[in-house]
C-alpha cells in the first residue's frame, strides 16, 4: 500500500508553479509586446522625435518636473487626510516618507513589490493600526480613480470619434465600463469606514482633483514645448483614458502600456504628431519616475522591516 500525498501540500510541479505565476507572466508578456510596439514606432519616428526633444527648452522640464512634484504632495495630502480622519495619528512628514517610499518602489521595484505593500509596512512599523491602514490605502486608490473618472466624459468623445473614423478599431471601451461598475462596488465597500465623514471624503477628492491638475497642467506645458497644441479638456479627457486603461493588469506597472496608450491616443483621437506624442510618453514617464526619487532615502529601513515580518510569518 503506498503512502498518499496530503492535498494540504504545496504543489511545486511545473505545472503547479506556471498557474501560480500566470499572472505575472501575463504581465511579463504584455510589458515585452507594449515596448517591443513602442519601438517599432520610435524606429519609424526617430528623426522627428530628435527633432521634437530639441525643441524643449530648459525651463519647460524644470517648470513640468515641479508640477509633477506638486501633484505628488497632493497625493501625499490625500492619504493623510483619510488617515488623520480615520484616527489614525500620522504627522505629515510621515506620511510624506512613507507615500514616496511607495512611488519609488512601484517606479523602480515593480516586480518585486508594490508601493501599497511598502506604505502598509512603513505604517505598520511606526506602530499604526494595520486594519485601518489597509482601508486606507485601498480608498486612497479608489478616491483617485473616482477623481479621475469625472475628467473621462472629456475623453470619451474624442476616442469614440476616433474608433468611428476607424484609426483604431482594436480599441473596445466595453472593458473600461465594465471596470466602471466593478470600481463602484469597490468604492462603495472601502469607503465605508468614512461614510459617516464626509468632508473627509470630499477634502480627499479636492486633494486628486489637485493632483489631476497639475497632471494635466504639465502635459500642456510639455505638449506646446514640442511645438504642438491641445486644450486643457482635452487632455484632460485623453489622459483619463489612458489611465484606465493602463490599470488594466496585463503589463508590469504599465510600463509600455501606458506610453503606448498614449502614444495612440493623444495622436488619433488628439491630433497631435506621432512623434509629438511618443516624445510626450516618454517624458511623462521620466518625470514621474525622477518625482519619486526621495523615496529611495526612506526605502532600506522599510523593506527591512517588511522582510522581518514576511520571516515571522512563515
Amino acid at each position: 500500500m503506498t503512502d498518499s500525498v496530503p492535498s494540504s501540500l504545496p504543489d511545486n510541479s511545473w505545472k503547479g508553479r506556471l498557474s501560480k505565476n500566470r499572472l505575472l507572466i501575463l504581465r511579463l508578456t504584455g510589458t515585452i509586446l507594449a515596448i517591443g510596439l513602442l519601438i517599432l514606432l520610435f524606429s519609424k519616428e526617430w528623426e522627428e522625435i530628435r527633432t521634437s526633444f530639441a525643441r524643449i527648452v530648459s525651463w519647460r522640464l524644470l517648470a513640468a518636473l515641479g508640477l509633477v512634484f506638486l501633484s505628488r504632495l497632493c497625493t501625499i495630502g490625500r492619504w493623510y487626510t483619510l488617515l488623520r480622519s480615520a484616527g489614525v495619528p500620522i504627522t505629515p512628514w510621515r506620511a510624506i516618507t512613507l507615500t514616496f517610499t511607495g512611488l519609488f518602489s512601484s517606479n523602480f521595484l515593480p516586480t518585486t513589490i508594490g508601493g501599497d505593500v511598502v506604505r502598509l509596512a512603513g505604517a505598520m512599523q511606526m506602530g499604526y493600526d494595520r486594519p485601518t491602514c489597509l482601508a486606507s490605502i485601498a480608498a486612497d486608490r479608489l478616491i483617485g480613480m473616482a477623481g479621475m473618472t469625472t475628467a473621462l466624459p472629456f475623453g470619451i468623445g474624442p476616442v469614440w470619434a476616433m474608433l468611428q473614423s476607424g484609426n483604431l478599431q482594436a480599441i473596445s471601451l466595453t472593458g473600461l465600463w465594465q471596470r466602471g461598475w466593478g470600481f463602484v462596488k469597490r468604492t462603495l465597500q472601502a469607503l465605508t469606514l468614512w461614510a459617516k465623514k464626509p468632508s473627509a471624503l470630499f477634502t480627499a477628492l479636492l486633494f486628486t482633483w489637485g493632483h489631476m491638475t497639475c497632471t494635466f497642467l504639465t502635459i500642456m506645458l510639455l505638449v506646446d514645448g514640442l511645438g504642438e497644441h491641445l486644450p486643457f479638456w482635452m487632455i484632460a479627457g485623453l489622459w483619463s483614458v489612458s489611465y484606465f486603461i493602463t490599470l488594466t493588469p496585463i503589463s508590469v506597472n504599465g510600463y509600455g502600456l501606458q506610453e503606448l496608450s498614449i502614444s495612440i491616443l493623444f495622436t488619433n483621437a488628439g491630433g497631435l504628431n506621432m512623434a509629438t506624442s511618443l516624445t510626450l510618453a516618454v517624458l511623462m514617464r521620466v518625470l514621474t519616475m525622477t518625482a519619486s526619487l526621495p523615496g529611495a532615502f526612506f526605502l532600506p529601513a522599510i523593506m527591512a522591516s517588511l522582510d522581518r515580518s514576511q520571516k515571522d510569518a512563515s
